[in-house]
């Protein structure tokens, strides 16, 4: 049998995962000295209810001892670990050390997504689709990445310290987050492990208008899907809707809450604009 394993970058909680026929691990958040797994033990509302300026999360990978232990609860089966991107987080890092140590470490298969979020859900679900119309292993593996290849993210982001203080910024876009008081667009960097600057906006529809261009001259049609992720950040989310869906109005658009962890390097009030091919 093929299980499909991956993390909470997938914006699934544990349980909302079983249901869908996949495993997650949680990443954690870290504020007020306490720690708690995201979607399992804080909600998105509740993280963002603890920030103040006295009080800023920390965020850490599952460690590599506790994804082997979800591996040994397969034993015997084929494991494909959809992984959100490796430099983003550790969490490839921890999944791929674990395949190393585990019980069933010949039979499991660590796959480097190279993106987080909406696409990143969107290769899991599929991979699920695959395996229970019976697709082999190698099958799922060669389209999951083809898939990824196609990934596109962007980022706006409101407040710039959340993402400096993560240190996945280019020391340019660190720089003009501290003097730029427009909206600047965000995009992760060809290998997918950190953030660059895409472009400086006066606003933020002006910004998502950008994000949308690049996407038509991808191709992006009804062939694809394309992802609104925010954290507390509804109006802006609607009215990217809005514009993507006079663009694009045969693509799937879904807008989903960021979890926690994202919360901690987007920051509150962020909002993330990604398109797959499906």
């Amino acid at each position: 049998m093929i299980r499909i394993l991956s993390d909470t970058s997938t914006l699934y909680s544990p349980a909302q995962a079983q249901k869908a026929g996949f495993a997650v691990v949680p990443l954690s958040v870290t504020i007020r000295e306490k720690s708690y797994r995201e979607l399992e033990e804080i909600s998105p509302d509740e993280l963002i209810g603890l920030i103040d300026a006295e009080h800023l999360p920390t965020s850490s990978q599952p460690s590599a001892g506790e994804i082997a232990a979800l591996y040994d609860q397969y034993k015997g089966d084929t494991i494909i670990n959809i992984a959100m991107a490796d430099g983003l987080s550790g969490t490839y890092a921890s999944a791929a050390a674990a395949a190393k140590t585990c019980e069933n470490a010949e039979n499991v298969i660590v796959i480097n997504s190279r993106t987080l979020c909406g696409p990143h859900r969107y290769l899991v679900e599929n991979a699920v689709r695959m395996a229970g119309a019976g697709a082999d292993a190698d099958g799922i593996v060669r389209r999951t990445e083809r898939l990824a290849d196609t990934a596109k993210s962007f980022l706006i982001p409101s407040d710039f310290a959340y993402l400096r203080r993560g240190g996945r910024l280019s020391p340019l876009v660190s720089y003009v987050g501290q003097v730029v008081r427009f909206s600047p667009l965000l995009t992760q960097t060809p290998e997918g492990a950190r953030l660059t600057l895409a472009g400086v906006k006066r606003s933020f529809l002006q910004a998502a208008q950008a994000a949308a261009h690049t996407f038509r001259e991808m191709g992006v049609d009804g062939g694809w899907r394309l992802y609104i992720t925010h954290a507390q950040a509804e109006t802006q989310a609607k009215q990217a809707r809005r514009m993507l869906r006079a663009l694009f109005p045969k693509t799937p658009i879904e807008i989903l809450p960021l979890s926690p962890v994202f919360i901690t390097h987007g920051g509150p009030g962020c909002v993330a604009l990604q398109a797959i091919h499906a």
